[in-house]
């Protein structure tokens, strides 16, 4: 399996391809669709305008991996450490995805994605999310520590508890309900 060094505008489909390395490999317009990526080490790999759909990638390996415009939709990606990908053209876009436990730290992520996806201890800390959506997410326990969330739309998402105070939110778009997650640190009750 993947015996090539490049792949361009291929179409996977129902792979079973757990514990195993695909390193140093190259998909160009690709699309990975029912594909079970369980602790897959793609290290280095570079996925080049590649779409996965309702894939699972938990847990998954992307140390130095290039990931620019990658879309997942209705993808499983538990405990994945995005901030190991390479920072060079890094782009993805989430929609009806389970990214709980993964890790963003310190990436730019200017005008990204997430639509009605479940973000549950998801670390943004550090990260550039300016002018990034997030569309009828769950972030729940979410953390947000010195995060850039200018011009970032809120207004759709729940269970958010972020610092005001730790996190640049100028022109940042909250629903009248999401307000109390901003307002937990000083303990006040809004009712």
């Amino acid at each position: 399996m993947f015996d090539q060094s490049t792949y361009d505008d291929h179409i996977f489909e129902k792979l079973t391809f757990t514990q195993e390395a695909v390193r140093q490999k190259e998909f160009q317009s690709c699309t990975f669709k029912n594909c079970n990526f369980t602790e897959t080490n793609f290290t280095r790999s570079k996925f080049l305008d590649c779409t996965f759909e309702e894939c699972n990638l938990s847990m998954a390996m992307l140390d130095g991996a290039i990931l620019n415009d990658a879309v997942f939709k209705g993808c499983k990606l538990l405990a994945v450490n995005f901030s190991k990908c390479d920072d060079f053209l890094f782009s993805v876009a989430f929609d009806n995805c389970i990214l709980d436990y993964a890790s963003f730290a310190g990436k730019k992520m200017v005008k990204t994605k997430f639509k009605r996806s479940s973000l549950k201890e998801t670390s943004f800390s550090q990260t550039n999310l300016a002018a990034s959506a997030f569309d009828e997410c769950n972030l729940e326990n979410a953390v947000f520590n010195r995060t850039d969330l200018s011009s970032v739309n809120f207004s759709t998402s729940y269970n958010l508890i972020l610092d005001p105070e730790l996190n640049n939110l100028k022109k940042a778009i909250f629903s009248t309900a999401g307000l109390e997650g901003l307002l937990t640190k000083y303990g006040i009750k809004v009712v």
